[in-house]
């Protein structure tokens, strides 16, 4: 691999700053900067290295003081992890955003009316569109909800979208998060502890806000209340405190002023939903769901989980309480069903996608599964309902034996699983030691569907920061960033 140095300035901080083949952030070419990131350069080349580091010790300490971890299963040594940052925001221009925005609304939009479509009349099933066997066969498709009618025939509510650039700098798709996307406290307190750490810095950009975010979501759970209910009582249901995303759920829940109950605080009789108080039951009318389907409702899902409300389904199914997202969702961000998007957008919509998808191999086909096993070494091979880094193999990173043991987990569940190019997504600057150097990121904006689609300028930028990692999961040693979405 051809490295070219990108050091314009004269500036110890750049001298590990390599450029590739990757969309580079900041550089549009060695020694050549793009024009929005000079005075973010100028100002931490400016920065003496002790104060670089005073810097970044508080916004770690600020962190830390908040609560601000997230949890890895299955290590040893402890799971609590405060959430690494890193202190170089992420920039992207009025224009570039307008593209995003569009493409994401388009995209929200169509997947609506296929979930729609799929438990209701099923014309895109008849007409070809999607087979039958991709839909029926999703661990996540959910028969229950065949015929019921959602309010205001909104099924995703929240998404979490990922998005990566490529090597031309045009961003694209690489997963839908649907059934309940996580991070989006981490964009806020990213965006807090930013304007904190660099004020004046914060004050020379003209940034988009992103503060509104939590009174959007509030008002987009309250337009999706039950008929007849002017003043919905709205609360988030977590699993509690041993989940990874818990921080997220307390915070979210405060911020919106509602309350954050498990599945053992709310109670169901006459298929109406109740919360227990000091002062007695008091109705619920939405909810705000961070549990999966699986384990939301003992008699309708699974019996053996104790994170539920027993009871809640056929409360949902008699229009009495509004979730968002609704039951059934997942079965649009089966990573399978992710390479029909563009047909979906097309078929629905008439439109051709404004924001592409990355190709994908369908390992059901048996051309398409032959060349997989042939080419492990290149691809990424991910299981289709998993998240977080897991169950995931990146060809090019992996032994022999890891390729093995999965071209026999492909053969025996070719459904479980897709495959893609390895793509070497655009790289950021971010402080190492008290040195830039670029690193992978990809960026996840929230969308939000109720009376319209609502999009709030930025998202979670997640960044592999491991030297070479292509992974960018808090659980596999990523970190984040503050993205700034400038006004013009």
């Amino acid at each position: 691999m051809q490295t070219a140095p990108a050091n314009q300035f004269e500036h110890d901080a750049l001298k590990n700053y390599l450029l590739d083949h990757a969309y580079d952030e900041m550089f549009a070419a060695a020694g050549k900067l793009h024009a929005h990131y000079e005075p973010l350069l100028q100002h931490f080349a400016s920065l003496p290295r002790n104060e670089l580091q005073r810097r970044k010790q508080a916004a770690d300490m600020s962190f830390l003081n908040q609560g601000i971890t997230f949890t890895v299963y299955g290590r040893e040594e402890g799971t609590e992890k405060i959430f690494p940052y890193d202190l170089l925001p992420r920039i992207i221009t009025s224009a570039e955003w307008e593209t995003v925005e569009r493409g994401l609304t388009q995209r929200i939009t169509a997947l609506n009316m296929f979930l729609k479509d799929i438990y209701n009349e099923g014309r895109i099933l008849q007409d070809g569109i999607v087979p039958r066997e991709v839909v029926y066969s999703c661990k996540q498709f959910r028969r229950q909800m065949v015929g019921l009618q959602v309010p205001r025939n909104v099924y995703i509510a929240v998404c979490g979208t990922d998005l990566i650039r490529l090597e031309n700098g045009e961003f694209v798709v690489l997963e839908d998060n649907l059934r309940v996307p996580s991070g989006v406290s981490y964009m806020l307190t990213n965006r807090r502890v930013m304007k904190r750490t660099f004020p004046q810095l914060f004050r020379s950009y003209n940034v988009r806000p992103i503060e509104q975010y939590t009174q959007l979501l509030l008002g987009t759970l309250r337009s999706l209340a039950p008929e007849g209910r002017p003043e919905p009582n709205i609360v988030l249901l977590s699993p509690g405190v041993f989940n990874s995303a818990y921080f997220e759920h307390a915070y979210l829940a405060r911020q919106m002023g509602i309350e954050l109950v498990e599945g053992r605080d709310l109670v169901t009789h006459d298929n109406v939903v109740y919360m227990r108080t000091t002062t007695g039951l008091r109705r619920v009318d939405v909810i705000y769901r961070r549990v999966d389907d699986d384990f939301i409702d003992p008699l309708a899902f699974r019996g053996d989980s104790i994170l539920g409300v027993a009871g809640l389904f056929n409360a949902y199914r008699a229009g009495n309480v509004t979730l968002a997202n609704a039951f059934g969702t997942g079965v649009a961000d089966d990573k399978a069903l992710y390479a029909y998007v563009p047909a979906i957008i097309k078929y629905y919509l008439t439109e051709e996608p404004v924001l592409k998808n990355v190709e994908t191999y369908l390992l059901t086909r048996p051309k398409e599964r032959q060349h997989v096993l042939q080419n492990l070494d290149k691809l990424v091979v991910k299981a289709v309902g998993e998240s977080g880094g897991y169950g995931m193999l990146i060809g090019p990173q992996s032994t022999q034996a890891e390729r093995d043991e999965f071209a026999l987990k492909i053969e025996a569940d070719p459904r479980n699983y897709i495959a893609q190019p390895t793509i070497s997504f655009s790289r950021a600057p971010c402080l190492i030691g008290d040195a830039l150097e670029p690193r992978h990121v990809d960026l996840r904006p929230y969308v939000l569907y109720g009376d319209k689609v609502t999009i709030v300028p930025g998202g979670l930028t997640r960044v592999a920061l491991k030297r070479g990692s292509l992974v960018v999961n808090s659980s596999q040693g990523g970190g984040s960033k503050d993205t700034w979405v400038l006004s013009q």
